[in-house]
């Protein structure tokens, strides 16, 4: 047991070097480094036996949180995968892409690949419009919003057929302000983003008001993905605590 420890710690410090000698574009590849200590810990309470010396009650409590913690994940996870291949639905009035990092050369290239994936929609339903959706941040040369537009407009989109939602911060205020461009929720709407962010994307939609919306997955890079797929729960869970997903 105690080998098994260390050797998750180390895991985990080597993936969270990983994320960041890639660049993630966020600093949430530190929860791996959180995750190492812990497995540290847990291989020093294992050979040193400080287990058995805390009260049964609090071994009890710490027991129960833990699974209730696991499986809380393993749903989440299920639900994630359940919609991790979504393609939509096809004639759907609007799509809205959801935002992501831009960096002075262009889309980052999580968003690149949701902006591929609205852009091969947008081809194949040519009367669906595009909500561009992302405000700009302290770390970008313009809005997310203008970026995307720049992008989908150079890869051949007419430009009337992209409405541009340029002031939120966040996935809730993607869907919420996009709804106010389009004026209502009472279009048949899909939820550009990358697939592990799908069910989230689609579930905050239709918390808005959205009712049928869907989801449409664009690929993600296979070295990031445990890191969004442990992101995405915390996702879920801030915003089931928020009140933002029922």
């Amino acid at each position: 047991m105690i080998g098994l420890s260390i050797l998750a710690a180390l895991l985990c410090f080597a993936y969270c070097f990983i994320v960041f000698r890639i660049r993630s574009g966020s600093n949430f590849y530190l929860i791996w480094a959180l995750g190492g200590i812990f497995f540290i810990g847990l291989a020093l309470m294992i050979k040193f036996d400080w287990w058995s010396g805390f009260p049964l009650l609090l071994r009890r409590i710490i027991c129960g949180i833990l699974l209730v913690g696991i499986l809380l994940f393993v749903i989440a996870e299920g639900l994630i995968f359940a919609h991790y291949r979504d393609r939509g639905r096809p004639g759907l009035d609007y799509i809205i892409v959801l935002g992501a990092q831009m960096k002075p050369g262009g889309p980052s290239i999580v968003l690149k690949f949701r902006l591929d994936a609205a852009y091969e929609y947008l081809i194949a339903n040519e009367e669906t419009i595009c909500v561009v959706s992302g405000g700009q941040g302290a770390n970008e040369p313009c809005s997310e919003a203008q970026g995307m537009y720049d992008y989908l407009v150079e890869k051949g989109i007419a430009p009337e057929r992209i409405l541009m939602e340029d002031a939120s911060t966040d996935t809730s205020e993607n869907i919420a302000f996009s709804a106010k461009i389009i004026g209502g929720t009472d279009y048949d709407v899909g939820i550009v983003t990358n697939n592990f962010h799908v069910f989230r994307g689609m579930m905050l939609a239709r918390h808005a008001g959205f009712e049928d919306a869907c989801g449409i997955a664009a690929r993600s890079n296979i070295y990031f993905q445990p890191n969004n797929l442990v992101r995405e729960f915390f996702g879920i869970a801030k915003d089931l605590v928020c009140g933002n997903l029922l």
